[in-house]
């Protein structure tokens, strides 16, 4: 299983060469440090998922000694492993450019990434190859660009709401967070094997 994580970083080594100016890019345009880890997460991952859609992998890696409970799995522990050194990473690219972000941060990428995904991967399988990716990602980039927004008119209009999270304790808001995430995610990864196994290629 190891060695399908290590296939997305090979298949993909020309891009990474635009890993580092792409997430120095967004630092420089003053984005918020959340969104910055957020964006660095979803790079390698979503890009592995375009790139197999045009190469139509999925033939080939069933022909591998593998089963697709392992296949399925390297996708979504691949996509925790990349979003751990999407962090180190992009955290060393903050701190030499002076940007200060916080654990809070972190957890808030984290915890979108890893919803994002939960919700998005499944259709990867459901859907026919063709556009799955590109829907994808302008979905996320039309989340990033209106979430925030969002959240701030119900946080602003839902007071009840608002301040029943606010008189929660802050570690009861993490684990409670933690546990709602970890949650849909394990949820997409049986869905996801689920339709996979069933699939024919």
């Amino acid at each position: 299983m190891f060695n399908l994580i290590r296939r997305d970083v090979i298949l993909q080594k020309r891009q990474l060469w635009i890993y580092l100016p792409f997430i120095s890019f967004i630092i420089i345009m003053d984005s918020h440090p959340a969104l910055i880890f957020l964006v660095a997460s979803v790079f390698i991952p979503f890009n592995s998922f375009a790139y197999d859609e045009k190469a139509q992998t999925n033939i080939l890696l069933n022909s591998l000694p593998y089963t697709r409970k392992e296949i399925i799995a390297s996708r979504y522990i691949g996509a925790i492993v990349y979003m751990i050194l999407a962090i180190v990473v992009t955290s060393l690219a903050l701190f030499v450019s002076n940007t200060l972000f916080s654990a809070t941060d972190i957890a808030i990428a984290s915890g979108l990434f890893l919803l994002f995904s939960a919700f998005t991967f499944p259709l990867f399988y459901i859907f026919k190859p063709g556009y799955i990716s590109y829907v994808v990602l302008i979905t996320f980039l039309l989340l990033a660009g209106i979430g925030p927004p969002i959240f701030i008119f119900l946080a602003e209009n839902l007071t009840a709401i608002t301040d029943f999270i606010s008189s929660l304790s802050t570690p009861f808001i993490y684990t409670g967070a933690t546990v709602i995430v970890l949650f849909f995610y394990a949820v997409s990864w049986g869905i996801t094997t689920i339709i996979y196994q069933r699939k024919a290629f």
